[in-house]
């Protein structure tokens, strides 16, 4: 007997309901509308990235998925079932994990207990850090999970957001700038990552301004402006430029690089060695680097390898050093504070935004204090007029998106905080800048007009130190490149003669046997440095 025969509908297979699908999600705040009715469709095992240039709205979007945030308006359905999710906890019982752009972790506690708090309570801590080295170990992530939190770089604190979020084994995996503080090593070794998890159904929100990642590893994009979604399309089959256009309307500008004769010496540190203050940190030795007006000098390196000492060692806020291991425009400087420092033209730019190079609850012109000793008058009261006339002109220099010089820097987007203050320190007029990580976060359009911003410094005779895990942004605006490996400096490179490759062996401290052979073929770096492993 034969079976009934069955309906074309019936017969075709059945196909699976997107992992995720939003539509109209609309989220207002008083001063900016960060969500204009979003429509999003996510399939499962895609990796699906969402550009847009700064405020647009992503990481608002983002934390709704997450419920970090709640939404005005619109539905969101999870694996085709409408779903509300009322916080965090929810999501990760659906399968939703985030990496946030800034981290949320406690300080005072390990990597492990960090890690234990997002977990199921009945684990054991021991066998939470057990999972955390095991993952650490096959995603190519080193991380310590006996570590303090306090004792990580930003870099290490990304390893610890992604592992927290591995464990979970996710069904949708949210990256907010996931690699924005990794090297180009460590960035090969997450795509592997991702792509093993999408190939094993995970799907894959990501956010970064990295136009060429988004065409390597994405197969498709949405693409926001001004909280809006402004166009859907396959990465892979766009260009850097379209995407730009996509995304800020243009391309970014070009940038000149005029080649300058560098002048006296600013910046001059010999011999700088201090031993770590903690068990898990880095110590300096014997670190040579000198800066002068007119250029601008690169540090490259991965996190963790001592950029947090040499930047605390440099601005003051380490005084141990002798006296005439930092010399700032030719004075002793090894033990002077950070106030006296400023006072010799130094100007400085942590790569921690909120917390040191901002007070997040303080509004954008009373956070000028932080390097502006001019705006307080006679028996100690502020200029608030002066004060906020410089906000505002440093707002729309830079083009930052906030609610005016009044507004609480914890309530911009990270880029646009990330451009307020460089854009304070550049405005300042400093005769040496120091700078960590300039353009961690920040859009195509922003990270040209910061890197032109520094141009400009430079050729105006300003000193520039930049410290960045960005190969790409230090090849475009560095004269000369060292690396900081375990402490140590390399000698210095010349752009014209640095490649990546090169500069990927000296992040491993292998720049001994390089130097030799170079300066056996007749060459010579300038700068200085200890050509040790």
């Amino acid at each position: 007997m034969n079976p009934p025969p069955q309906s074309d509908a019936a017969a075709m297979p059945t196909r699976a309901a997107p992992r995720l699908q939003l539509a109209g999600i609309t989220k207002r705040y008083p001063a900016v509308l960060a969500n204009d009715a979003i429509s999003l469709t996510v399939q499962p095992g895609e990796v699906h990235a969402v550009l847009g240039e700064n405020g647009a709205g992503k990481s608002t979007l983002m934390k709704i998925i997450y419920g970090a945030v709640k939404p005005d308006a619109g539905q969101m359905l999870f694996d085709g079932r409408p779903v509300q999710v009322k916080n965090p906890q929810e999501a990760r019982q659906l399968g939703i994990a985030m990496v946030f752009q800034h981290f949320s972790l406690f300080d005072t506690l390990t990597v492990a207990e960090n890690v234990w708090l997002g977990q199921d309570r009945r684990l054991p801590l021991a066998e939470v850090a057990r999972r955390i080295s095991a993952t650490a170990a096959e995603y190519g992530l080193d991380i310590d999970p006996q570590r303090p939190v306090h004792t990580l770089s930003v870099g290490e604190m990304q390893r610890v957001e992604i592992i927290r979020a591995l464990l979970t084994a996710p069904r949708l995996l949210i990256l907010d700038e996931p690699t924005s503080v990794l090297t180009p090593q460590a960035v090969d070794k997450l795509f592997v990552v991702l792509r093993k998890l999408a190939s094993e159904g995970c799907s894959i929100l990501y956010i970064s301004h990295k136009l060429h990642e988004i065409r390597e590893l994405c197969s498709a994009c949405t693409v926001m402006r001004a909280g809006r979604v402004t166009g859907v399309c396959n990465p892979a089959q766009e260009s850097n430029a379209s995407l730009s256009r996509l995304m800020i309307g243009a391309e970014p500008p070009r940038l000149t690089h005029r080649a300058l004769s560098a002048g006296e010496v600013v910046l001059h540190t010999r011999n700088l060695s201090l031993p770590a203050t903690d068990p898990f940190g880095v110590p300096l030795l014997a670190i040579d680097l000198d800066v002068r007006a007119g250029e601008v000098v690169g540090i490259a390196g991965i996190s963790g390898n001592g950029q947090k000492e040499l930047l605390y060692a440099l601005s003051g806020e380490d005084q141990r050093a002798q006296p005439a291991m930092v010399q700032l425009a030719g004075k002793n400087a090894g033990r002077l504070s950070p106030r006296r420092r400023r006072a010799l033209g130094l100007h400085f730019v942590p790569e921690e935004r909120l917390g040191r190079g901002a007070v997040p609850s303080m509004s954008l012109a009373h956070n000028l204090l932080l390097t502006r000793g001019n705006a307080v008058g006679r028996g100690g009261w502020l200029r608030m007029g002066q004060l906020q006339h410089q906000a505002r002109a440093i707002i729309e220099r830079f083009h930052v998106k906030a609610g005016g010089p009044n507004a609480p820097a914890q309530s911009l987007s990270g880029g646009n905080l990330q451009k307020f203050i460089v854009g304070r320190e550049i405005d300042a007029a400093p005769r040496l800048l120091i700078v960590s990580q300039p353009t961690w976060g920040v859009d195509v359009g922003a990270a040209a007009q910061i890197r032109g911003e520094i141009l400009q410094l430079r050729d105006k005779g300003c000193a520039v130190l930049v410290i960045s895990e960005e190969l790409d942004e230090l090849f475009e605006i560095c004269d000369r490149l060292h690396v900081l490996a375990k402490g140590r400096l390399s000698p210095s490179v010349p752009r014209a003669e640095a490649t990546v490759a090169r500069i990927g062996e000296w992040m491993s401290g292998l720049w001994h046997a390089d130097v030799q052979q170079h300066l056996g073929a007749g060459g010579a770096d300038q700068g200085g440095g200890h050509a040790q492993a």
